[in-house]
Order: structure tokens, then C-alpha cells, then sequence
């Protein structure tokens, strides 16, 4: 071995070694933050979101995942509170707000949002599932 390749295998050992040692730290750092959001884990199934009511506390950040297990549904969630005025200020503030999440069979969505305000959010199946689609609902309640 010349002196090159020596000096290249103790670069690449130094590396090596460093990203053991940073690596900790910086799952450390990633768990620490994902402490503050609440995961829930939910099932889109023939005519009902179980489990329903879910509560959640207000300003906390929420990631619901949703997984449609008989066939494709959707899920709409209301921006404000059952009753109030719906061009009001947000109390459901969505990551990445859509109409309808669409799931498809066996598969599952990750929904991200902050609590920002008290209230029971009714929300409902944006995909026709079937004779009972319509009564197909849930609901998030935001605690104080």
C-alpha cells in the first residue's frame, strides 16, 4: 500500500467513526421533537373512523394516521368547530390542508395539524363507500 491509499483508509475510518459518534446526538435531538406531537392511529372501515372521539389537548401538534381497511374511503375534517361560523379563524390548522384525503384500499394517510381551538370537529368520508356513506363520521374534540 502506498501512502495515498493508507491516508484514504484512515480518512474514511475517521468518518466512519465520527458518524457513530454525531449519530446519537442527532437521533436524540429528532426523538426530543417528536415527543410534542401526538400520533393517533385510526381505521376508515365500512360506515365508521374507530375509534371515535379522539381527544386531543389545545396546541398540540397531531399526526393522525388513517388506514382504510375494507376499501377506499376519503376523510374531510371541518377548519373550525361544530357551530361556528365556518369563514372564522381556523381551530384545526392542517400542515397540508386538502378537501379530501383520499385512502385507498389497505392503505393509510398521514395527517398532520395543530389544535389551535376548543371544540368538537365532526368530520366525515369524502368517498362513496357505500349505502351507509353518509352517516360514515367521526369526530376530533379539542380540550382546553
Amino acid at each position: 500500500m502506498n501512502r495515498t491509499m493508507i491516508r484514504e483508509v484512515i480518512c474514511a475510518l475517521f468518518a466512519l467513526l465520527l458518524c457513530f459518534v454525531v449519530s446519537p446526538s442527532l437521533g436524540f435531538v429528532a426523538h426530543a421533537q417528536d415527543q410534542n406531537v401526538q400520533m393517533i392511529t385510526m381505521e376508515a372501515k365500512k360506515y365508521e373512523f374507530p375509534p371515535s372521539p379522539i381527544h386531543v389537548k389545545k396546541g398540540q401538534k397531531v399526526q393522525l394516521k388513517i388506514t382504510a381497511t375494507d376499501h377506499d374511503h376519503g376523510v374531510k375534517f371541518p377548519a373550525v368547530p361544530d357551530g361556528a361560523d365556518p369563514k372564522g379563524t381556523p381551530g384545526l390548522v392542517f400542515t397540508s390542508p386538502q378537501d379530501c384525503w383520499k385512502i385507498k384500499k389497505t392503505e393509510s394517510v398521514t395527517i398532520e395539524f395543530v389544535a389551535q381551538t376548543a371544540g368538537t370537529y365532526t368530520f366525515k368520508c369524502c368517498v362513496d363507500c357505500g349505502m351507509g356513506h353518509h352517516h360514515m363520521k367521526g369526530q376530533i374534540i379539542v380540550d382546553e
